[in-house]
């Protein structure tokens, strides 16, 4: 027997519901939608599908045996590698209250039993492209050199991008970082020395969801390296030329087009002032150009 591979961008979506017939009833569904469906009866067999892969959204039912779907959905955001999933709740409570639950616990939405199958395809189908949409979004910044972390209402760790997730173990080795990054929120910005003389900072960017806050992660020049002069950095001509234009908040292109030259030339030199700078972002290369050209100005 053959069985057809599903498409290699599928959306994975994992079922928990104790309930077989309810369980099987989604699973066609869903299969029938092109999603690679994973299934689990409990929240621990929940679990054990996340420990194996993380799925692009959970449709949970939240009355089960032993840990409840609200106490599940808690656990899986409160872990920064699965919090981004989106949880939608199936439940055949139409009390104010356990959806008021559902929502604290974390959930995007909620169903209600007996399911209608075409809503909950409609419903899931939104939620998990806009998740998606909004993950590709804040991981894309890591390639501008930054890091995203998302705070939740009650300054916990709701999703931080990769280059984040480094920064903050390289800096808070045997901490958490969160009462820093809970005062980054509430006073708009922080600042931390690092051991090699940079500085990592933190910028509040405001809300990034229903009571979530996005902040910017950067690294800042040593100050030490702040005041030395384009002779002792050893930039040729040339580079001091795309740092200069770099400090005047000129794109690759914009430079491309200014000194002749094309924009895969320019990327090139910037690899080498960066390194030569000794950071790692285009910000702050244009912090340390700046003093440095005034160091160099007669």
């Amino acid at each position: 027997m053959t069985t057809d591979s599903p498409p290699r961008n599928a959306h994975v979506i994992l079922v928990v519901d104790d309930a077989l017939d309810s369980l099987r009833m989604l699973c066609e569904a869903l299969a029938a939608e092109g999603y690679v469906v994973l299934a689990a009866r409990d929240a621990e067999e929940a679990l054990q599908r996340f420990a194996l892969t993380v799925p692009d959204g959970v449709l949970l039912d939240a009355v089960m045996p032993g840990m409840d779907g609200f106490t599940l959905c808690r656990q899986l955001k409160a872990t920064p590698p699965w919090a981004h999933v989106p949880v939608v709740f199936m439940t055949g409570l139409s009390d104010t209250e356990q959806i008021v639950e559902g929502f604290a616990a974390g959930g995007v939405d909620y169903v209600v039993k007996p399911l209608r199958i075409p809503e909950v395809l409609a419903r899931l189908a939104t939620h998990v492209r806009n998740a998606r949409a909004t993950r590709q979004a804040q991981e894309a910044v890591d390639v501008a050199g930054l890091g995203v972390v998302v705070l939740d209402g009650q300054d916990r760790v709701a999703w931080r991008s990769p280059q984040a997730s480094r920064w903050l173990q390289e800096a808070f080795p045997q901490e958490p970082a969160t009462a820093w990054l809970a005062q980054a929120r509430q006073q708009g910005q922080q600042a931390l020395e690092l051991a090699d003389g940079r500085q990592l900072l933190a910028r509040h960017m405001g809300a990034g969801g229903l009571g979530e806050s996005m902040l910017l992660l950067s690294h800042a020049a040593p100050q030490a390296r702040a005041s030395r002069t384009l002779q002792q950095v050893a930039l040729t001509p040339r580079e001091t030329e795309v740092l200069s234009w770099l400090s005047k908040g000129k794109t690759n292109r914009d430079i491309a087009d200014i000194l002749g030259m094309s924009p895969r030339t320019v990327n090139k030199h910037l690899e080498h002032i960066f390194e030569k700078l000794g950071v790692e972002t285009r910000t702050a290369a244009a912090a340390v150009a700046g003093q440095l050209l005034q160091a160099d100005t007669p």
